[in-house]
């Protein structure tokens, strides 16, 4: 395996250079408080921060990047098209609030978060994903994103894809742990040149106190979060690790000064449960 570090990057299918671990803002509040994880993330050595239009604290996300002193490109920034902004015009639109929200000219990711235009934690399947896709690539060739790419895809959106993309996704970012090891998507966006991104790599805090974890924690004086994280990368995938705690920010970027063991990677992929802690995309047609 290549030794990485914390300013290890993998290059996406168009060149695009992406850090190959990030700092996610799922539902930490905006203003003061995204502000300082943010701000904290990049004092770590964080230089990848992944938002969402539907997170709500893109302007906090753009604050705590203004105010860090770190030149814009240096940071790679992510957001995410929203299910009820899909569609061609809709989406052209939504990229534009994104942008003003986070006073930013370009992100440098562009995801479509959901594979429906509906609620799909009900389950609801809305299919606009051929014209939302459309307008992807016009965000793409306007340098509103540098690049583009898809969330929560399946193996069968993926391949539908297939049918009608001029740019192919660069990224596919899905829920991604021991306890929903996807063995096989994982393997088919290797093979298909689409960049594997972690979203959820900590587990929502849940199964942390797991025995194997623990133990291999314990052998290498880590974090069970710090061993769920490295194993991820000894995937190829990109973890987005969240917290709101400075200690555990700065905790979940040491991951580079060790490496797991063939079989301590097989005894943390024999977790799997096909445990979803958000919502399974499989049923959305």
């Amino acid at each position: 395996m290549i030794k990485l570090n914390a300013n290890s990057k993998i290059i996406l299918n168009n060149k695009t250079e992406i850090p190959v671990i990030g700092f996610g803002v799922f539902r930490i509040p905006d203003g003061e408080e995204v502000v300082n994880a943010v701000k904290w993330a990049l004092e770590a050595g964080y230089r990848h921060i992944d938002t969402a239009m539907i997170y709500k604290n893109e302007e906090g996300v753009g604050k705590a990047i203004r105010e860090s002193g770190i030149p814009r490109e240096e940071i790679f920034v992510t957001t995410k098209l929203w299910n009820t902004d899909q569609g061609y015009d809709n989406a052209l639109k939504a990229i534009d609030v994104s942008l003003s929200k986070l006073e930013l000219s370009y992100v440098d990711l562009y995801l479509v978060h959901w594979p429906t235009a509906g609620d799909h934690a009900k389950g609801e399947s809305i299919n606009k994903r051929q014209e939302t896709w459309r307008a992807m690539e016009e965000i793409c060739k306007l340098g509103k994103a540098r690049a583009i790419g898809v969330s929560n895809y399946t193996i069968t959106h993926l391949e539908e894809m297939k049918k009608y993309v001029k740019i192919p996704p660069a990224i596919n970012q899905v829920e991604f742990h021991p306890f929903l090891y996807q063995e096989e998507l994982l393997n088919y966006c290797q093979q298909n040149n689409i960049t594997f991104e972690a979203h959820s790599p900590l587990i929502l805090g849940e199964k942390l106190d797991n025995e194997i974890i623990n133990s291999i924690a314990k052998k290498y004086g880590k974090t069970s979060a710090q061993i769920l994280l490295r194993w991820s990368l000894q995937h190829g995938a990109i973890p987005l690790p969240k917290s709101t705690h400075r200690e555990r920010i700065e905790e979940n970027i040491k991951v580079f000064d060790f490496e797991l063991e063939a079989e301590e990677m097989k005894q943390l992929n024999s977790l799997n449960q096909n445990l979803h802690l958000r919502a399974d995309p499989t049923n959305l047609k």
